[in-house]
């Protein structure tokens, strides 16, 4: 994978709270879920994530990649792009 979404970056900016309010025991406590399954298990972990996801895109959140590699290096993606929550522009579509 060189372009992924970083649940916890998505999280935190779409319900404006700070990075130390953004651990997955942390955001599922806020969002009124318990955890599921045995803390650290890869497994576990992925689909407590998902329900997060899941959960914010019933709130609204336009979940967007948010991180990539490059040349070996984890770079950010440039803040030009739509943050989470306010909605993407339409631009018009046109077929050849």
């Amino acid at each position: 994978a060189k372009k992924w979404i970083n649940i916890r970056k998505s999280y935190g900016n779409f319900y404006k709270v700070p990075r130390n309010q953004t651990k997955l025991t942390i955001m599922l406590e806020k969002l009124g879920m318990n955890y599921d399954g045995r803390p650290h298990s890869g497994l576990d972990d992925s689909k407590n994530i998902a329900r997060i996801a899941i959960r914010m895109l019933q709130d609204g959140c336009e979940l967007r990649m948010n991180e990539r590699m490059h040349a070996g290096q984890l770079m950010t993606v440039s803040s030009s792009v739509p943050l989470e929550g306010a909605p993407a522009p339409q631009m018009p579509r046109y077929r050849n």
